[in-house]
């Protein structure tokens, strides 16, 4: 799926800290060259047919024909997002080693761990950046500036392991990922949607995403639950449960706290408390 990302016209490119909060996400791709600094906590993105399991000091770089998606997201995680529109690389990337940028979908893998005194540096410049969100002359310089520094900081870093996913465990992931029905699949079903035996299916999975079907499939409901539950102003915590795929309450609160670490009820007061807050502001 083809995104749009409606960056203001007089920017050249945005930063912004990605935390986890829950929200559902689906596989797409943008006009715009995208970078993702892991910062704390862990993720696993599927890009094409490659696993990338990132945590802090990986920086994982999205060029415009690749298609993503991040499948998995522990509680804690958090990342710096950048976005380049094609204009400010052109005008950036003048040298042989940064041309590829200019590229829509280069062969190769483009994950690598930085190393802790580049990740601190690259997090204060992103984070000056993101507060001249709406200085445009000021973003911009900075943005081509971000851009090349990035870089250099990319190519003096190690290799992150990555391994190729098999296009079963793929589909299944997108099946759970993305399909309201497809959560209530049976294994013996969601496997031969996905072309494999149940038994095969189920190692596979585990072995190349860390997590059991189940597990997997749980944590989306979590991420779905949040999702439609919002604020609580909508509707009831069961109805938000079951609507998530939850087949009761006793099942949604043992796993939401295995998942998240505390309760339902603690994470609507921590809501509500957050609430009051914005208002008082």
């Amino acid at each position: 799926m083809r995104a749009r990302l409606n960056l203001p016209a007089r920017s050249d490119g945005s930063i912004w800290q990605y935390r986890n909060l829950g929200a559902s996400h689906k596989r797409h791709h943008h006009a715009e060259l995208e970078l993702n600094l892991a910062t704390r906590g862990r993720a696993t993105y599927l890009l094409g047919s490659r696993r990338y399991q990132i945590r802090r000091g990986d920086l994982l770089w999205l060029f415009p024909a690749q298609e993503h998606l991040l499948i998995e997201q522990s509680p804690d995680f958090e990342m710096w997002i950048g976005v380049f529109k094609r204009r400010a690389i052109k005008r950036t990337a003048t040298d042989p080693n940064t041309r590829i940028l200019l590229q829509n979908d280069p062969g190769g893998d483009f994950c690598r761990r930085l190393t802790e005194k580049d990740v601190r540096s690259v997090e204060a410049l992103f984070a000056a950046l993101a507060d001249a969100c709406d200085k445009f002359s000021l973003l911009n310089a900075g943005i081509s500036y971000g851009l090349l520094y990035a870089w250099s900081c990319y190519e003096r870093s190690a290799d992150v392991p990555v391994c190729d996913v098999h296009p079963a465990v793929e589909r299944a992931a997108l099946l759970i990922r993305d399909g309201d029905r497809e959560d209530s699949l049976s294994l013996d079903e969601l496997a031969h949607r996905a072309g494999l035996s149940a038994t095969r299916l189920s190692r596979l999975f585990k072995e190349q995403t860390g997590f059991a079907l189940v597990d997997f499939r749980n944590r989306q409901r979590v991420e779905r639950f949040i999702d439609i539950y919002g604020t609580g102003q909508r509707q009831t915590m069961l109805d938000a449960a079951l609507e998530a795929g939850f087949g009761s309450y006793p099942q949604f609160h043992r796993v939401f706290k295995r998942i998240m670490g505390y309760s339902p009820m603690q994470y609507r007061r921590h809501g509500e408390a957050g609430d009051a807050k914005v208002t008082k502001r």
